[in-house]
């Protein structure tokens, strides 16, 4: 495994981002590790957080110009913080997020921050996708943006898991929207930094159980 991975997944699990145990993911289902981005805490976190995102997104997109847009609510101190970490690597790219409920005084609206203009191309920032729901809500709100276009989603791990059908809701998400779906890591990925110490062996046992049914592979 490369360094910068165990790195990430050290920080994740110090951070309390990675948990294991018994969980209802947003898709309904019964998951026994959970990967939560509103469990960072401190100003250190976040900013190391917004590094790994920073560290991806130049890896995949190099320089390239987007709009970073994080969703309500987990996504919005991600995409704060990436944009900062870009920003001292000299890129600096504007932000957006949405409310949950539309405002209907002041400035109103459904997003807050930057609006990409017709033209501009977005990245949405998240922590995890499981089945695919809340990037498809994404899309749904990003849909209110005329002539904007979505070039990638990154988020800390993929799942592995199947979708709506057999298929990884990453690929699922990709082949639906066409664009492309970056994790920093994988289930796998944790798999292996788990069986480092067998003192981990029950929960990779139950990880391995679990993508046993709903995994789509490697």
């Amino acid at each position: 495994m490369e360094s910068y991975k165990r790195e990430f997944i050290k920080f994740l699990e110090g951070a309390g981002v990675l948990k294991f145990g018994d969980f209802t993911a947003k898709s309904g289902r019964k998951i026994p590790y959970f990967i939560n981005a509103g469990d960072i805490k401190t100003g250190e976190q976040i900013s190391r957080l917004g590094e790994f995102y920073a560290e991806a997104y130049t890896e995949k997109l190099g320089d390239a110009r987007t709009c970073l847009y994080g969703p309500a609510y987990k996504g919005i101190p991600i995409a704060v913080s990436a944009s900062v970490a870009l920003a001292r690597r000299g890129l600096d790219l504007p932000f957006f997020f949405n409310r949950k409920e539309e405002k209907d005084h002041g400035e109103g609206g459904v997003f807050v921050g930057y609006v990409p203009k017709a033209g501009e191309r977005v990245v949405i920032v998240e922590d995890v996708i499981t089945a695919g729901t809340a990037i498809r809500e994404s899309m749904a709100n990003l849909s209110h943006l005329e002539g904007v276009d979505v070039a990638a989603v990154f988020v800390m791990v993929d799942r592995k898991e199947k979708g709506r059908g057999e298929k990884s809701a990453m690929a699922e998400i990709e082949e639906e929207f066409g664009f492309p779906v970056y994790s920093v890591v994988d289930v796998y990925d944790i798999i292996e930094y788990l069986e480092e110490d067998p003192k981990n062996g029950e929960n990779v046992a139950r990880i391995k159980n679990y993508l046993a049914v709903n995994g789509a592979g490697k």
